[in-house]
């Protein structure tokens, strides 16, 4: 019997800087198409767990070693990402430190969330959940 064929599975991280004032959060300035500001995060690879894949990424993309918090939540319209179906599980984590670009980042944005660029894939609808969350629950990303 042939596998079946699947969505590609990534892991997106809401990056929360505890160490600074009102807890701005991290996005990168993608390096590839599709162009944009976005959250960090990437590809889920053979052999990693969905929190190694977070955590990988944000170092990868950031510089920045995290603590993973909550499990905002799984997105998975086929139409949310341009390239393909794509699904995606999207942390809360926290941070300390200067965030510098790597890897598939040309540019990091450290920003007040409320107050983000518009951003790729369906990243805003993300950020939208996330500042729902974050008001409801000040401090349940920590």
């Amino acid at each position: 019997m042939p596998a079946p064929r699947t969505p590609a599975l990534a892991v997106d991280v809401i990056i929360e800087l505890e160490d600074r004032p009102g807890r701005p959060i991290v996005l990168i300035e993608r390096r590839f198409p599709p162009a944009g500001h976005a959250l960090p995060g990437g590809f889920v690879e053979i052999g990693e767990t969905v929190e190694m894949t977070a955590c990988r990424e944000a170092r990868e993309e950031t510089g920045l070693e995290i603590t993973l918090g909550t499990l905002l939540g799984v997105y998975s319209d086929p139409a949310r990402d341009p390239r393909g179906h794509t699904v995606s599980l999207v942390y809360v984590a926290r941070a300390r430190g200067a965030p510098r670009a790597g890897d598939d980042a040309a540019a990091v944005l450290v920003t007040d969330p409320g107050a983000a660029p518009a951003l790729a894939f369906d990243h805003g609808r993300i950020l939208a959940d996330y500042l729902a969350f974050r008001k409801a629950s000040p401090r349940a990303g920590r």
